[in-house]
């Protein structure tokens, strides 16, 4: 990569997906992290708090180089922070939370938020808290995804996993390398 481009990845999706917890986990720095008391109902019966504006940490790869990593709010009322934050990002990570009443319903909306980005860059779907509901299957998010014509790869993840968030980052690094 050229030196001068900084790698930044986002992530993005529902509340509860993941996304504060999965930068957390590989970040070298201290994340930062925007975390409040919910306000919606629908939060607060799911977390004590949520991010809302962004979450920040690093990385560092192997040749020094630094990757960016940012988070994005699961409120829909924060939805414009998509848009700022995917500016200069080089792909996308979409967490999907497997235990929401519509995991599909989350996919779709958030493909859609991003389409603008995803026109240009790539993206990764990771299905969170698949240890506690296999349904739908990965199978069922390939299904979904050929339907919308968008050709990414699916993962299911514990982000409480190093492992699990640098494949995600791995499989979105090859991904952008072989567009």
């Amino acid at each position: 990569m050229d030196k001068n481009h900084k790698i930044k990845f986002v992530f993005t999706g529902c509340v509860g997906a993941g996304k504060t917890t999965a930068i957390a986990t590989i970040s070298e720095v201290v994340p930062i992290s925007t975390e409040a008391k919910p306000t919606e109902d629908s939060v607060v019966r799911r977390k004590s708090s949520t991010t809302v504006a962004m979450d920040y940490g690093e990385l560092t790869l192997e040749d020094g180089e630094k990757i960016y990593l940012y988070g994005t709010p699961g409120q829909r009322r924060f939805d414009f922070m998509c848009h700022l934050l995917t500016k200069g990002a080089l792909g996308l990570i979409v967490l999907v939370d497997n235990t929401h009443p519509d995991p599909m319903g989350e996919l779709d909306y958030f493909l859609n938020l991003n389409a603008a980005f995803l026109n240009q860059g790539a993206a990764v779907i990771g299905v969170t808290h698949y240890d506690m509901s296999t349904k739908p299957s990965v199978d069922d998010y390939y299904q979904c995804l050929a339907e919308r014509g968008d050709p990414w790869p699916v993962l299911h993840v514990d982000v409480r996993k190093s492992e699990d968030v640098n494949l995600l980052l791995n499989t979105l690094l090859t991904t952008l390398e072989y567009a």
